[in-house]
């Protein structure tokens, strides 16, 4: 999978727990936070991210991710070595 879908499966994801970004025009250095993700829907977009990208990784893996682009960055690494 390219980042490009990558970017496509996020923003879904993001859109279905946050519904008021609907409109919103997504940028890599954009952060969930900042987005109004509190942790619990931080955590559910992740999960979302993992199952529709049927990946197995420790959440911990994830925690130094910063914006938007380096968990596309991220996810997409994971993918291609699994």
């Amino acid at each position: 999978m390219n980042k490009e879908k990558i970017v496509e499966v996020l923003i879904h994801n993001i859109r279905e727990v946050l519904p008021e970004m609907d409109e919103y025009s997504f940028q890599s250095e954009d952060t969930l936070s900042d987005l109004g993700a509190d942790s619990v829907d931080r955590a559910e977009i992740i999960n979302l991210m993992l199952e529709e990208l049927s990946l197995r990784i420790p959440r911990v893996e994830l925690a130094g991710v910063s914006n938007l682009g380096e968990l596309v960055e991220v996810l997409h690494g994971k993918l291609q070595s699994a």
